[in-house]
């Protein structure tokens, strides 16, 4: 998509007298960027501080699209909760940024985006009839349809097997194809099939880490993105360590 912009943060981040993170981020526009880092080192906490939410702390720094336009209205945010209304149906609460906005709902790319998400049948259910991983799978399809240049995914597939979260990982990665894309996971394979770029935060640095010499979205299983996997996770296992 033309006119997704890349983003920088720099600055540090203070949760008391403690230093959560010190961070020199660059965003590619019209790319995946996968975010990783142990636990607790403040990766949820940057896409909450672009997206003006509560962070618990207080950061001392800056953070700004590259093409110098305010960010407000621009990002579409999938948080690690599924944030499902209950009172709604499942096609209701995708529509619902629209109908918050005061626009008519697009039902039939709603209930496309549905079918494609593997959950067609359950349009008209509410989330309470839902197993986990489907939620989140709803929560996907509310994120996609948006349509907004820029999009923060937190921990997108983690309540799916690993057929389900294969699958969904191609769909997010053909539609948000030419978006600026900030993935928070801790899923190293998925990270190296799905990034451009790489990105390792701990609480000293921000450290962008190799990709393989292919085009992502990458094949599972080459000896390539097998290789880089195995890299990325010994590596982070020395970070947790």
């Amino acid at each position: 998509m033309s006119g997704s912009p890349g983003i920088t943060v720099k600055g540090q981040h203070r949760l008391g007298a403690r230093v959560l993170f010190n961070t020199d981020l660059h965003i590619p526009g019209g790319q995946w960027t996968c975010l990783l880092g142990r636990s607790g080192v403040g990766k949820s906490t940057i896409l909450r501080l672009i997206l003006g939410l509560d962070t618990g702390g207080v950061f001392h720094g800056s953070f700004d699209a590259t093409d110098g336009d305010p960010l407000t209205g621009r990002i579409s945010y999938m948080a690690q909760s599924d944030l499902l209304l209950p009172w709604l149906s499942v096609v209701d609460n995708i529509c619902i940024g629209g109908r918050l906005r005061g626009e008519v709902p697009w039902i039939a790319r709603a209930r496309d985006l549905l079918d494609r998400v593997g959950l067609s049948g359950h349009a008209d259910q509410k989330p309470a009839t839902l197993s986990g991983g489907m939620r989140q799978r709803v929560a996907l399809a509310r994120t996609l349809f948006e349509d907004r240049p820029i999009v923060f995914l937190d921990e997108p597939f983690s309540a799916l097997d690993a057929g389900t979260r294969a699958d969904m990982q191609e769909l997010a990665a053909e539609v948000l194809q030419g978006r600026t894309v900030l993935l928070v996971t801790h899923d190293p394979a998925e990270a190296v099939r799905l990034a451009h770029q790489i990105t390792v935060l701990s609480g000293q640095e921000t450290q962008n880490w190799p990709v393989p010499d292919t085009t992502a979205l990458r094949d599972i299983n080459a000896k390539e993105t097998l290789a880089s996997q195995a890299r990325l996770l010994a590596h982070l296992r020395g970070i947790a360590a």
